[in-house]
């Protein structure tokens, strides 16, 4: 087993965090895991983007030009990335900022409406984990269950009082899918 996904926005969707506490999980369950993040010196509101590798056996390297999953959370990442997309592979676009103008047959598009459902919920603050959780009951590689259980361990000090809303957003976006 093998999967590897590219996590994309802009500063401030919780981009990284994303990233961070999928590899976590996957290092929790055991698995061969690689987390590469990249943001721009602008942080909020500039682009930010991660890749995460999980596999049960050792990964070779760190650096994936094509990935084979994404998750797009803004229009310009969903521009920038999707034409590097293995054939085959799956896109989650976040349909509350992602129009899906390009034309892509040989991938798998996953909408998801990140941001309203995070609205529903309470905040906009946790679309990154409606989308995560969406992604993750979809491609199966981590149990949604164990992803929950390492928010509290992932979980900067300063954002603990989003803690109960993120597992809320986890379990919903596990439904939309």
């Amino acid at each position: 087993m093998y999967e590897d996904i590219l996590i994309a926005g802009f500063g401030g969707q919780g981009i990284v965090f994303a990233g961070r506490l999928l590899a976590y999980t996957g290092l929790k369950e055991g698995k061969e895991v690689v987390y590469f993040p990249s943001y721009g010196a602008e942080m909020r509101g500039g682009t930010a983007n991660c890749t995460v590798i999980i596999s049960d056996s050792p990964i070779a390297s760190p650096i994936i030009s094509h990935p084979q999953n994404a998750i797009m959370m803004s229009q310009p990442s969903y521009l920038k990335f999707l034409p590097r997309i293995k054939k085959g592979g799956r896109v989650l676009i976040n349909t509350s900022l992602v129009k899906d103008e390009l034309s892509r047959e040989d991938v798998e598009i996953i909408k998801v409406p990140a941001n309203e459902m995070a609205e529903e919920i309470a905040t906009l603050r946790i679309a990154n984990m409606v989308a995560l959780g969406a992604w993750v009951k979809k491609s199966g590689i981590v149990s949604i269950e164990t992803l929950i259980q390492s928010l509290k361990e992932v979980i900067s000090k300063d954002k603990l009082d989003l803690l109960s809303l993120d597992k809320k957003a986890l379990r919903e976006g596990a439904k939309l899918v």
